[in-house]
């Protein structure tokens, strides 16, 4: 597994999360219909309107019952997998009751994670404390937005967890802004920023005389368009060929 410098890391903040699944969709590596959040998850606090990038970090939690003892070493081996490592990480956390009930986010949990080297979280569960957290500096996308903590505990540290549909493993690299978050594969992050301005490029081929006859009050024909798509089809299949 290639890790990607901050210099890298910071490329892919100039790209919203749409066009790094553009890209992505470019290497043929994956299906399209995989590896990405469903509508369910909401940002609810972002910082400079940049998207969030950074390494996952993964639990899940419970709070309809009481924590027990066993619990805590739990949270310790939770807390561990931040340890030693200086790039941005993104706390990834499956709530696993049927109905979230208890806030595992809030101001406490976003100052300490913060502490730790983690810029934000996704989480299935809920969140609150929203106008601390965005004081602490740090980004929350969850479901829901809950008053209680309840009895909120973690149940398991560093396993594969699923937040609305996508599957993340701890360790994976992670997109989210407005729209969602996608995992980024492994084998092509080095080459997606790229891959990002290709498909901009791609898409240019359709928007830019659209956006020239706007200027100038002309009227487009259909005939046009598909000629502008085609050439937009052409570019979108050379995203992440490079040197071919």
């Amino acid at each position: 597994m290639e890790i990607l410098t901050a210099t890298q890391l910071q490329a892919l903040q100039e790209f919203d999360t749409p066009t790094v699944c553009n890209a992505i969709e470019g290497f043929g590596v994956r299906a399209k219909t995989e590896g990405f959040t469903n509508p369910s998850l909401r940002l609810r606090v972002g910082m400079e309107d940049k998207p969030m990038v950074g390494y996952a970090r993964t639990g899940m939690i419970s709070a309809r019952n009481p924590a027990e003892p066993k619990h805590n070493e739990v949270m310790k081996a939770y807390y561990q997998q931040y340890e030693g490592f200086a790039l941005p990480q993104i706390a990834v956390i499956q709530d696993l009751d049927e109905q979230p009930v208890g806030s595992f986010w809030g101001d406490v949990q976003a100052t300490v994670h913060r502490a730790l080297g983690c810029i934000g979280a996704l989480t299935s569960g809920g969140v609150r404390d929203i106008k601390e957290v965005e004081k602490v500096g740090f980004y929350l996308f969850s479901t829901e937005v809950l008053i209680s903590h309840a009895h909120v505990h973690m149940v398991e540290a560093g396993s594969t967890v699923e937040i609305c549909g996508m599957a993340v493993r701890s360790g994976d690299l992670i997109h989210a802004d407005c729209h969602g978050a996608i995992v980024i594969p492994h084998e092509i992050a080095p080459d997606l920023a790229a891959a990002c301005r290709q498909a901009i490029d791609a898409e240019n081929a359709l928007l830019s005389p659209c956006r020239k006859a706007l200027a100038s009050g002309c009227r487009v024909t259909a005939e046009e368009l598909m000629g502008w798509r085609a050439e937009m089809t052409l570019r979108r299949n050379a995203i992440g060929k490079f040197g071919e």
